[in-house]
């Protein structure tokens, strides 16, 4: 829909005989055709993470995710073996800076029938910038991936606070958990960096 779309504003949009008589529906064009491309490309548009989890945001903090020596980037597939314990998590930013880690499943239990989105996995608070998970307030303990049937999407969302959040309190399922409300509640604004992964359930013998 997004390359239909991009190829029509295309077609309508005449080149300017020179960049210095750019009237500004050229350049509305020229900018609108740029989005269309660039969101069509985004992995986390294509993944569907924007608009089931999270809006359309520009990520400014840089977050790297590794599962032991395996480097999470958006739409790998990862063993649900490798999981077990949480990932390391490293972020860019400043040490007076503080961020919110929140890891949710929105395919619980199945793809085709999410009815328990979104599957909380991990909430971290009071990140400081430039540091990792583990100098953060865990207000909710990480559970592993365990995806019972089909291929489940796990996010990871990064938020920049406005202050040290203290005491937060946990919630009360890890069912029906929303990213978005949970942003709200916490005057989060919108995400600064996320990345997600796949997995699926191993045969048993397989789990290694």
């Amino acid at each position: 829909m997004a390359s239909t779309l991009l190829f029509f504003l295309l077609s309508l949009y005449k080149p300017p005989s020179s960049l210095l008589h750019f009237s500004l529906i050229d350049t509305a064009f020229f900018l609108l055709s740029l989005l269309i491309m660039a969101a069509s490309v985004d992995p986390l548009v294509v993944g569907r993470v924007i608009g089931d989890v999270v809006d359309m945001f520009v990520p400014t903090i840089n977050m790297s995710v590794y599962y032991g020596a395996k480097h999470v980037t958006n739409g790998c597939d990862v063993k649900p073996s490798l999981t077990v314990n949480p990932p390391k998590v490293t972020l860019s930013g400043h040490p007076d800076e503080f961020y919110t880690l929140v890891m949710t499943d929105p395919d619980a239990p199945s793809p085709s029938e999410p009815s328990m989105r979104e599957w909380v996995h991990w909430i971290v608070v009071d990140i400081p910038g430039g540091t990792n998970a583990t100098r953060g307030k865990e207000v909710l303990p990480y559970v592993g991936p365990r995806p019972p049937v089909g291929i489940h999407r796990y996010i990871l969302v990064l938020f920049q606070q406005k202050a040290p959040l203290g005491l937060v309190e946990q919630p009360a399922s890890r069912a029906r958990f929303s990213t978005r409300a949970f942003a709200n509640q916490l005057d989060l604004g919108l995400p600064v960096a996320t990345v997600y992964f796949n997995a699926q359930k191993e045969p048993a013998n397989r789990r290694r």
